[in-house]
């Protein structure tokens, strides 16, 4: 059973699987058609025909939120085999997963208000980063900051 009214927008967890150099990824594509995307985006050096560049890409590759009514976008996932919901475990597949506004926007100006974040997945922590400043994305402690003190 839908546990989300049709109708109404909610901040909705997508996965794009097309390649980071495709013409037309979703975080590019949504907007086009008028819906309110968000994806962590950083700097990244890549090699084209043997050239180094600058791209903003996602630091998430599959990853990105989008604002609108189910109604909305179910026919535009339907029509494209490399865009999904996520799914929360459990949950079964009726119930895509969705993140609150209120802690959507807590996390876009998390995102946003450093211009150069840096991501570290749990393999990259080390040791040496203990005492580092920190803001926490995500989970019950998303927006709080502080100093990174252990790694467990």
């Amino acid at each position: 059973m839908d546990l989300l009214d049709q109708n109404d927008k909610h901040w909705f967890v997508l996965r794009d699987f097309k390649k980071w150099n495709a013409k037309s990824p979703a975080y590019k594509a949504l907007p086009q058609m008028g819906i309110r995307c968000f994806t962590p985006m950083h700097w990244v050096i890549k090699d084209r025909g043997g050239k180094r560049v600058r791209v903003y890409l996602p630091i998430i590759q599959d990853l990105l939120f989008a604002y609108e009514a189910r109604n909305v976008l179910d026919p535009i996932i339907g029509k494209d085999d490399s865009l999904q919901y996520k799914f929360t475990r459990g949950a079964g597949k009726a119930n895509p997963m969705t993140v609150s506004e209120r802690e959507m926007e807590r996390f876009i100006n998390a995102v946003n208000n450093d211009p150069s974040p840096k991501y570290y997945t749990s393999e990259e922590l080390r040791p040496e980063m203990i005492g580092k400043e920190i803001i926490v994305n995500g989970g019950p402690l998303h927006g709080y900051q502080g100093r990174l003190l252990r790694i467990q």
